[in-house]
């Protein structure tokens, strides 16, 4: 606790700060943003390493090696093919200067230090992460019973014969029915833009 206190007051932590709505253009992130594919910031996290831009589409990282480098590696985790999970926020103690949001994102693992005074911005984010994690592990569900039913109503529609149609017209006909389904749930469950979570916690 000494150790993370001196270096609070020697200012050689890395505690981020959240950045205003009219200051996104001035971050090195939205240089990254896909504006013209309609990707949109809502959230940004400024540290002397690192940002973490959040769209409505994805997070994008850009991690420092440290706060004395220009060095960058830019990584995108896209919120429909990277599962949101383990979603935490650890308040500041009495002596603490900083607050803290973790969470997973596909493998990567984050756990982001904040200025406390900060703190009414972050509780929306963590709302917003924690929101868009139940809603893509609701609808993997609900997409799993989508394609367990096709398949039962393939199976029983199989042993069905006809006398009017050939065994593969039959085929063919079930497997575009089936194809067609599974296309029109997968784009039902699986959602790419959560802005209207963001939209609905964040409060800017």
């Amino acid at each position: 606790m000494f150790k993370k206190l001196a270096a609070d007051a020697l200012g050689l932590s890395d505690i981020g700060k959240v950045i205003d709505r009219k200051d996104f253009d001035k971050v090195d992130a939205d240089d990254y943003v896909m504006h013209e594919d309609g990707e949109k910031i809502y959230f940004i996290i400024k540290s002397k390493k690192d940002e973490y831009c959040f769209t409505n589409l994805a997070l994008i990282h850009l991690d420092g090696d440290s706060a004395i480098s220009s060095k960058r590696i830019l990584k995108r985790y896209s919120y429909s093919a990277n599962e949101i999970s383990q979603v935490y926020m650890e308040t500041a103690g009495t002596v603490d200067l900083d607050v803290e949001i973790k969470f997973q994102i596909g493998s990567a693992n984050f756990s982001i230090d904040v200025d406390k005074r900060q703190i009414e911005p972050i509780k929306d984010l963590y709302k917003t992460l924690l929101k868009i994690s139940e809603i893509v592990a609701t609808n993997d569900q609900l997409y799993e019973y989508a394609v367990a039913s096709v398949q039962i109503a393939k199976e029983s529609t199989g042993r069905i014969s006809t006398q009017s149609a050939s065994a593969a017209e039959q085929f063919s006909a079930i497997n575009e029915a089936a194809y067609n389904w599974l296309k029109t749930k997968h784009a039902e469950h699986k959602i790419k833009d959560f802005g209207f979570v963001f939209e609905k916690y964040i409060n800017q």
